[in-house]
């Protein structure tokens, strides 16, 4: 399998402002807590990111009390017509 191009969409989701949201963090206190920049978490949080490293989706997962597939979900596109 071919790597994503740089412009292709991807349907990964990331759910950070919800999680966000639940536990009553902000993004700069989140970039606090696993030590990566706000800007950084922007990126991911606006499904623009196109990679992560483990050890910082272990860290986010680890201070927002989460598992990895409540951070990133799949977004299944709907099926095409039939032919």
């Amino acid at each position: 399998m071919a790597p994503a191009e740089p412009d292709e969409a991807t349907d990964v989701h990331c759910r950070l402002d919800e999680l966000l949201e639940r536990r009553g963090l902000t993004l700069t206190r989140l970039a606090e807590l696993v030590g990566v920049s706000v800007v950084n978490l922007s990126v991911l949080k606006n499904d623009r990111a196109r990679a992560i490293r483990f050890s910082t989706l272990q860290a986010i997962c680890d201070a927002l009390e989460c598992e990895i597939g409540e951070l990133l979900v799949l977004r299944r596109s709907p099926p095409g017509p039939a032919t």
